[in-house]
């Protein structure tokens, strides 16, 4: 696929391919083991130069186009999606503050997230409402130049450890929403360690619950006038785009892993891969793959021309390549039989991380009723000509 590159992003590529398969691979079975990954490790990313890589430099990132962004996620989509999940929510976190927050924030935050000095997570769900940010319950209240939090955040990916929350919140009961950086230590909030996930085990999901937590005015991300739903949608459409490559990522391992034990394998006097069912399935899965990073690419071009099709390209790359993920995780393990329901190998981890992929970041049934209503205007709006 290197056609589909300029040297620049070619040179990067392999920088990230490098890094991660032999500083994050090597360990993605244990973090999945040990539901955890240590603070150290993942601060040390920073020092790397791989947190907040979308961040211009002037704050300390590296100013990676939307391309360049993409595959460092599928290479450490590869290696271990919760290592790249650590990645996706921190950066959403930054991609909030560059794109909405003021001077004085950008100036106070980025650097600190860029440099790994402050690991950040994005809290959006809550018990009862997740996609539906009209079912939100966290309410911002205000009291004199502060704001006070109360409500209750789940499922919040490496909330164990993040210094930073950007936590979505409604003003007063029936107002907008709008962001709120707070920080860990912040009275009023705690933390409550959730376990047992299917997949992304290493991700360090935390429960948040907010009891009048105080944060000052200052720490509002955006204006009063910014309109609602803002937010959320600008973390999100990063959050899907970064998803989507690592689903990429994720599927062309189970590929490299599938071509290798077919060779290896042996069964009716011929190796696997010989077997024409074999076979059938192999194709499917680097057709499926090739044409999921095809989508990633085009959703990268439009977010680099800034094009107003980017956030339906991001949407539909995200839609397919979480899918995909699932068909050729599952037909991986189908290859590897009972080695590929085992710890022997990656495949397994590799299955339950991708099961999650179809949920994060906006189910895939959320993801369907957007693209149908881009649809829509689309198709509809061209009329019905020939009748």
């Amino acid at each position: 696929m290197d056609a589909w590159l300029d040297s620049r992003q070619s040179e990067l590529q392999s920088e990230f391919r490098a890094f991660a398969s032999s500083q994050i691979a090597p360990r993605a079975a244990e973090f999945d083991r040990q539901e955890a990954i240590p603070s150290g490790f993942l601060k040390g990313l920073g020092k790397q130069g791989y947190l907040a890589t979308h961040v211009p430099s002037e704050y300390g990132g590296r100013g990676l186009d939307a391309t360049s962004y993409g595959l460092l996620h599928e290479e450490f989509g590869r290696a271990c999606s919760s290592t790249r999940t650590l990645l996706t929510v921190h950066d959403m976190v930054a991609e909030v503050i560059l794109r909405l927050g003021g001077q004085r924030l950008r100036e106070t935050w980025l650097p600190a997230l860029a440099a790994g000095h402050r690991l950040a997570a994005f809290a959006l769900t809550e018990p009862e409402a997740g996609s539906d940010a009209g079912a939100m319950r966290t309410v911002a209240s205000r009291a004199g130049d502060d704001y006070l939090l109360t409500g209750s955040k789940r499922w919040i990916s490496f909330g164990q450890i993040a210094d930073l929350f950007l936590v979505v919140a409604r003003i007063g009961e029936d107002g907008p929403t709008a962001g709120f950086l707070v920080e860990r230590d912040s009275p009023g909030l705690t933390i409550t360690p959730m376990k047992g996930l299917l997949g992304l085990r290493g991700s360090m999901l935390a429960e948040l619950d907010l009891d009048n937590c105080r944060i000052s005015r200052d720490s509002r991300v955006g204006s009063e006038e910014m309109p609602a739903g803002l937010v959320a949608g600008t973390a999100l459409h990063l959050g899907r785009y970064a998803v989507a490559w690592g689903c990429v990522g994720l599927a062309d391992r189970c590929v490299e892993a599938s071509f290798r034990y077919g060779s290896e394998r042996k069964q009716f006097g011929v190796s696997l891969d010989e077997h024409q069912l074999i076979q059938r399935m192999l194709a499917n899965m680097v057709v499926e793959v090739r044409a999921a990073r095809l989508l990633c690419l085009e959703a990268g071009r439009l977010r680099e021309t800034r094009d107003a099709a980017a956030i339906e390209g991001t949407l539909i790359a995200k839609y397919f390549a979480a899918r995909m993920a699932n068909r050729v995780a599952s037909d991986a393990v189908q290859i590897h039989g009972a080695e590929g329901v085992s710890s022997v190998g990656p495949v397994e981890r590799l299955f339950r991380d991708a099961r999650v992929m179809t949920i994060i970041e906006g189910s895939s049934q959320i993801q369907q009723i957007m693209i149908a209503g881009y649809g829509k205007a689309e198709h509809g709006a061209r009329g019905s000509g020939s009748e």
